[in-house]
């Protein structure tokens, strides 16, 4: 079987996920709507491929939708149409191509500088026909020159005191940066107030997302930039 190629669900995966709740199943259908055969197959790859390659443990496997999928998929909400994002950090693509999929009306750059990692995100992207993504290679310091975008996307990447500085410059002035993060969002935010300032942030806010589907909503720090 050639790498480009997709792969089917080892038993023990296809079992596990097949055991989902309803409300992930609902969500699913609410977030995804008729592009939740594509969020099916990225699943699938996550927990086959994804595993295989060594960017995801195979204790994820039960929770690959509520905690990871669903949980980016939630932010798609926060980007207005026609938007260019840069995804930093990609890894898996979480949450790049998990919003990827749902907003086939925005454009994604997925930037990650880990070779093995890229190699995936360009087999699955290539393998799922997602037209509005592409991938770098790099880290993001180096693309501040020629990578310009309307919102920054990170999770799991680091400490925002830590994150504004290899994320905001991306936006050259103008946009916002969605940290997904967990209860420490707020905290994160008050130890990077010297930083924030540095890079004349307007405005910061924690955000609670998706709601009404999800069973653990999604906590976004949103950092607005220029006027």
């Amino acid at each position: 079987m050639s790498e480009k190629q997709p792969v089917p669900m080892s038993d023990p995966a296809e079992a596990q996920l097949d055991r989902q709740e309803a409300w992930i199943v609902d969500a699913t259908e609410v977030l995804y709507g008729d592009r939740t055969e594509v969020a099916e197959r990225f699943v699938e790859h996550l927990v086959t491929t994804g595993i295989e390659w060594g960017l995801l443990g195979p204790r994820e496997i039960p929770r690959m939708w509520d905690r990871h999928v669903l949980n980016c998929a939630a932010v798609q909400e926060l980007l207005p149409r026609g938007a260019v994002v840069a995804d930093v950090g990609s890894g898996a693509g979480l949450p790049g191509l998990a919003l990827a999929i749902a907003r086939p009306d925005v454009q994604f750059v997925l930037i990650e500088p880990l070779e093995r990692r890229v190699d995936w995100l360009d087999m699955v992207v290539e393998d799922l026909g997602l037209d509005n993504v592409d991938v770098i290679r790099a880290r993001s310091e180096q693309v501040f020159d020629t990578v310009d975008v309307d919102i920054v996307t990170a999770r799991a990447v680091s400490a925002m005191k830590s994150l504004v500085p290899i994320t905001v410059p991306l936006l050259h002035g103008q946009g916002e940066l969605l940290a997904i993060k967990g209860q420490s969002a707020a905290a994160e935010i008050e130890k990077a107030e010297k930083v924030l300032r540095k890079f004349k942030t307007k405005k910061s806010e924690v955000l609670t997302v998706g709601e009404e589907l999800l069973e653990v909503p999604t906590t976004v720090a949103r950092l607005t930039y220029g006027s």
